[in-house]
């Protein structure tokens, strides 16, 4: 950057403010899924399979934010932890669906009131309003940033 030209002002920054808030956020849920043996993405799989039974291994991937093949490395330790399951082969294609056991499910359950005590915590000083609010401007931004512009007219 040369001399005069206006840098970024962090602390008004909203682009720095979310990175400091998905910090925040990712190291609370690391604190309270360590204890519970689990990572963020060993929970964002496990929850995504609750959600949306049947994923694939790309599927869950993208879902969790990783690498199909981080995601690999995953299902086939929660599949030797008894957490998940999936067919030896594919019944369609290549895919192999994945589906949570009633231990995963278990596990799951205590995960989520976790995860859901801190986002609780982190919108604790926001009203409901508010919260509605925050969801309708990340969303808003997410597809800024994700979705193709609309086409000149």
């Amino acid at each position: 950057m040369s001399q005069g030209e206006p840098g970024i002002e962090l602390e008004t920054s909203l682009g720095y403010m979310l990175k400091a808030a998905a910090s925040a956020l990712h190291s609370a849920m690391e604190d309270v899924l360590r204890p519970l043996g689990m990572t963020i993405t060993h929970y964002a799989c496990l929850e995504l399979l609750a959600q949306r039974p049947g994923l694939s291994n790309s599927e869950l991937a993208r879902g969790a934010f990783v690498t199909r093949q981080s995601m690999n490395v995953l299902l086939q330790a929660l599949e030797r932890q008894g957490l998940v399951v999936r067919p030896a082969q594919a019944p369609v294609g290549r895919a192999l669906p994945t589906e949570l056991t009633a231990p995963g499910r278990r596990q799951l359950k205590v995960a989520s009131a976790a995860v859901r005590r801190v986002e609780q915590d982190m919108l604790a000083n926001l009203d409901a309003g508010e919260q509605d609010q925050m969801r309708r401007l990340l969303t808003a931004c997410i597809a800024a940033l994700t979705q193709p512009p609309a086409p000149a007219t």
